[in-house]
């Protein structure tokens, strides 16, 4: 072992801190939660077991699980059996609970039967961080992720789902009772007779599957959404980010303070898309945050015209991106977010350099169409800054490259004449300037 760092032999005898407290730092995160913890009114929250029974065997009080239900949040551990692990063996863990070991089932129980009051804490806790003035600018970022619940993906059915097995059970059934017909063409012996009962009993096997999702198939349409968890019924089948992959779970929602990162609310649902909860989670921040006004950050999936303009009337200002839908990028056009908009001329500018004037507006079941269209001049005025020429020679007074790059020379982008209504990401030229009127 030469010339490699040594440890002590272990029979060596050494001299360990005499308590608990000479382990733990005067900055330890510990001392933070057995204060927070210490100060809240337990019974006020809504925490069952505060005041002790009479009779019975005496129980742990909700303090010290709650001390250690916040230990494992802040150092990502959720599972009650790894609690009861690290309040064994953890030096950390042992200070904060004055060593008791409580066994997974209480902490589960605990976690369980006191779901709101757990809620009520989280509260406290941003109502504290307002005091402490972490939370002085009233901006957030919403996101949602997918966790996973305890509900396998074999127990989960959707129509989708369903069609699928049925036809598979179908398919297997048919190719069974083929091999029955081509066994009954041959000679009768022993080994075909056993061959001959395993397929009936495979053939009773899946006719009895059959019956139960017809069962299942019917409660599962019985349902709003046409869906049916047999493990946990609440959790419900959604996509993940990977191509082809899904979780059987919920999608938690949360809003994060943007400066110092802190979890401002959060919310369970098993809705699997995230277009309609923006206005909810933004409310729920602002109401806790207990401002006039808030600004919301979000990614493109929780664009929703109706959900904007709701955060828009609750005083919510939201920036969030447009999906990008258009295939004109795919099938080698511009798309609109290519084109530039020129007030003064009240034309858009292709990036080929061609001028899109205002031609008409078509109005029908409320729906108003603008077309647009190249300008027959060729030379833009002296105040319009026109793009550079491109490589391909297109603004060179051919149409050629121009048309097949911007659908023929003309767009048109459609609007919903009532108020609110989803709008495109390049409005026509002439709403631009206020000329568009509502249909009646």
């Amino acid at each position: 072992m030469r010339r490699f760092v040594e440890g002590l032999d272990r029979g060596q005898v050494t001299l360990f801190p005499e308590c608990l407290e000479d382990w733990i730092g005067e900055d330890n995160p510990v001392r933070v939660i057995d204060v927070f913890v210490d100060e809240l009114d337990l019974a006020g929250l809504g925490f069952s077991g505060v005041d002790p029974e009479a009779t019975g065997r005496p129980s742990y009080h909700p303090s010290v699980l709650l001390k250690l239900y916040i230990y494992g949040y802040l150092n990502r551990v959720q599972s009650s059996r790894r609690l009861e692990r690290e309040a064994g063996r953890n030096v950390e863990v042992m200070w904060l609970t004055g060593r008791l070991a409580p066994d997974h089932k209480t902490i589960a129980d605990f976690r369980k039967d006191n779901g709101r009051a757990i809620r009520q804490v989280c509260a406290r806790f941003v109502a504290l961080c307002r005091t402490m003035d972490l939370l002085t600018d009233a901006s957030v970022a919403i996101d949602g992720s997918k966790f996973k619940a305890v509900n396998n993906r074999d127990k989960n059915f959707t129509r989708a789902k369903m069609e699928r097995r049925m036809a598979q059970i179908e398919e297997s059934v048919a190719r069974y009772l083929q091999q029955l017909d081509t066994a009954d063409r041959q000679e009768p012996s022993e080994a075909l007779r056993t061959k001959t009962s395993r397929l009936k009993e495979k053939i009773a096997k899946l006719r009895e599957e059959m019956r139960r999702l017809q069962a299942l198939e019917v409660r599962m349409l019985a349902t709003p959404d046409q869906q049916i968890s047999l493990t946990d019924p609440d959790a419900r089948s959604m996509a993940t980010s990977g191509r082809g992959s899904g979780v059987v779970g919920y999608n938690v929602q949360v809003a994060v303070d943007t400066e110092h990162h802190l979890i401002i609310t959060h919310d369970v649902t098993n809705v699997g898309t995230d277009r309609s909860q923006l206005s909810h989670v933004a409310k729920e921040a602002k109401a806790t945050l207990g401002t006039e006004s808030l600004d919301a950050v979000a990614d493109r999936g929780y664009f929703n015209s109706e959900e904007i303009l709701a955060c828009e009337q609750s005083g919510i200002t939201v920036t969030l991106p447009k999906p990008m839908t258009s295939n004109s990028k795919a099938e080698g056009r511009f798309g609109k977010q290519d084109f530039r908009y020129v007030a003064e001329e009240d034309i858009y500018l292709c990036p080929a350099g061609e001028r899109l004037a205002y031609r008409y507006t078509n109005e029908e079941n409320d729906w108003s169409c603008a077309a647009t269209g190249p300008t027959p001049a060729r030379v833009a005025p002296s105040n319009v800054a026109v793009p550079p020429p491109r490589s391909d020679g297109s603004p060179d007074g051919s149409m050629s490259t121009f048309s097949r790059r911007c659908s023929a020379g003309s767009t048109s982008i459609r609007r919903k004449s009532a108020s609110g209504a989803r709008r495109s990401s390049i409005p026509s030229a002439r709403s631009r300037l206020g000329w568009e009127q509502p249909t009646s």
